[in-house]
């Protein structure tokens, strides 16, 4: 084709065509790309520096999925953390309700017999509950009280119980008024009675020739003497009968002589009363040879007639029957009545008690109040109170409490064996359960709270990196690594029935379970702050990705608009170019016409 030879404007204009064409192509290749740089050919600054950029960019959007799936984790172990602290909150509640609850079990125990002064003092035993190994309360106390000031030998009661007085006779014979040895003469006569002797002793007098005028001298006689009152003689059908005084009682003993020895035997008249009467403060006491043949039987019917509720009592007292206090309150002790002189007062019949400071006694129901809630060993175990004169005993304990020491009316004597059973705050028992089954949620919680194969709650390290290098990046995990669960919270492994007796053991429970949630709160804290970060640089990366494909895409992408407006400008010049053409061939063709 090189031995063609194109005129000069044909040439021009093919060349302005052909040059259009490249650009028209250039135009339309960035209009179908959307790049004005596709290529390091197209500019190579441009293209390498923006390729720099997208692979950056790229890079960090990679890592975007990884901060999107730590920040899932994390929100799981927040869920864990926030249902922990739910859990603690209402195993605190659980305890507090414990605290608040006093619904514990009681038994009031009335008082009964209690005998001071026994060789084995009684004693209120509890044990069990709260209190664990038993623990003796004395139901009895040393004090200063009232004793009679004397006592007597004991003599049983003789005889049938009739009227109160002895009656008995000698046998009387008259002789010759005036003579010698007859009842007129000398008569020197000993009665003894109640511990007392009186002598009789007449003059021979021819006037007591008969028993009559006898008898009335012996009662003048009488009469002058200590047992005035006491004992009188009479006439009995011939015989001269001494008889006591109703208010007396005792055996009559006579001995003596006259001229004649009709008195010369001695003769002792036994009484036919068999009672021994007399009161303690007001208090009848009567005593018979059925009810009374030992001291022993003495000692316990003058109980028994005294009562329950006496402030004394009688006893063995050497082989002697005493009267002694056994309340600190009794008073004075005064004695009366028939036999008043069995205890040194024969003509008063009152016995002020002296004063002893070394008396046993039984200790009233405030005494055993105090007593009981004084002991350390039932300190916040075992509360008593006065209920109406009873005892009451307050089992402080889910557990439940045995009380020891009750005879079989249930009355507290301390001398037997018999048990009763308090039994146990079933209240807060059913809350101890109530506080275990929380437990175990804790533990539950802390295996169920993981994502994507990561559990932060069970001590997992969960490592986000923020940037394309590595150099950048955030490891999480628990505090020492350690499993958040209630074993490292502090949490009772099982909390026992029994540790909700006392209220100072749950406010232990409740400073450990403040701790525990302290511990949980403080880690959420962290986990919070930890979330906080990664989403930063979440949000930072996604800032990043956008700048920099930002920045890559000004230095390749092409202007839309002014591309299409170059084609069209490129296809307006095409147009002309080809007129052109067109022009300067015909130019040559003239030429040509002129040949023909």
């Amino acid at each position: 084709m090189s031995d063609i030879s194109l005129s000069k404007a044909v040439r021009s204009n093919l060349l302005a065509l052909q040059g259009t064409a490249d650009m028209m192509a250039v135009a339309q290749n960035r209009l179908s790309t959307g790049n004005k740089v596709n290529s390091a050919l197209d500019n190579p600054s441009n293209w390498f520096t923006a390729k720099g950029l997208t692979n950056r960019s790229s890079d960090l959007n990679a890592l975007m999925d990884s901060m999107a799936n730590g920040i899932q984790t994390l929100k799981a172990a927040d869920n864990g953390l926030s249902a922990m602290t739910k859990t603690l909150e209402s195993m605190q509640s659980t305890l507090r309700q414990a605290r608040q609850d006093k619904s514990f079990n009681t038994e009031s125990l009335p008082l009964g017999k209690i005998d001071p002064n026994s060789a084995t003092l009684g004693k209120l035993t509890l044990s069990g509950g709260a209190v664990g190994s038993a623990v003796d309360i004395d139901l009895t106390k040393t004090g200063t009280g009232k004793v009679a000031s004397t006592t007597a030998a004991f003599a049983a009661p003789t005889g049938t119980a009739v009227a109160a007085k002895t009656t008995g006779s000698v046998t009387f014979t008259a002789a010759t008024a005036g003579a010698a040895g007859t009842s007129s003469g000398a008569l020197n006569l000993d009665i003894t009675y109640q511990g007392k002797t009186v002598n009789i002793a007449l003059a021979a007098d021819a006037g007591r020739a008969t028993l009559a005028n006898l008898d009335t001298a012996i009662n003048d006689a009488i009469g002058n003497t200590a047992l005035a009152g006491k004992i009188t003689s009479a006439n009995n059908a011939g015989k001269l009968e001494f008889t006591a005084a109703a208010s007396e009682d005792g055996d009559i003993v006579i001995s003596g002589t006259d001229a004649t020895a009709a008195f010369g035997t001695v003769t002792t008249v036994n009484g036919t009363d068999g009672k021994t009467d007399f009161t303690v403060n007001g208090t009848a006491i009567a005593l018979t040879s059925a009810n009374a043949g030992t001291l022993t039987a003495a000692v316990t019917e003058v109980n028994t007639q005294l009562g329950t509720d006496s402030k004394f009592e009688a006893y063995n007292n050497a082989g002697k029957l005493g009267l002694r206090a056994i309340a600190e309150d009794a008073g004075t002790l005064k004695i009366g009545g028939n036999e008043a002189k069995l205890f040194g007062s024969p003509t008063a019949g009152i016995v002020a008690g002296v004063d002893n400071t070394s008396l046993n006694f039984a200790r009233t129901v405030d005494d055993l109040v105090n007593a009981v809630n004084a002991s350390t060993d039932l300190t916040g175990k075992v509360r008593a109170s006065n209920d109406n004169g009873k005892l009451r005993l307050e089992n402080q304990s889910t557990q439940d409490l045995s009380i020891i020491g009750k005879d079989a009316n249930g009355k507290l004597d301390g001398t037997t064996g018999n048990t009763s059973t308090v039994k146990g705050n079933s209240v807060r028992a059913g809350l101890a359960d109530q506080f275990n089954e929380l437990r175990d949620q804790l533990d539950k919680l802390a295996d169920d709270a993981s994502f994507n194969g990561i559990n932060l709650m069970r001590g997992d390290k969960l490592t986000i990196t923020f940037n394309e290098t590595g150099t950048s990046s955030i490891d999480i995990q628990t505090k020492d690594a350690k499993t958040i669960n209630s074993a490292n919270l502090g949490v009772p492994t099982s909390l026992q029935e029994k540790q909700l007796d006392s209220d100072t053991d749950i406010d232990s429970l409740l400073a450990d379970m403040k701790v525990a949630l302290d511990s949980v709160r403080s880690q959420a804290s962290t986990f919070g702050s930890n979330l906080s970060i990664v989403q930063n640089r979440q949000d930072f990366t996604k800032a990043m990705i956008d700048t920099l494909e930002t920045g890559a895409g000004n230095l390749t992408l092409a202007d839309m608009n002014e591309e299409a407006a170059n084609l069209l400008a490129l296809q307006t010049r095409q147009q002309l170019s080809s007129n052109s053409l067109s022009l300067a061939s015909q130019a040559d063709q003239s030429v040509l016409q002129l040949l023909r």
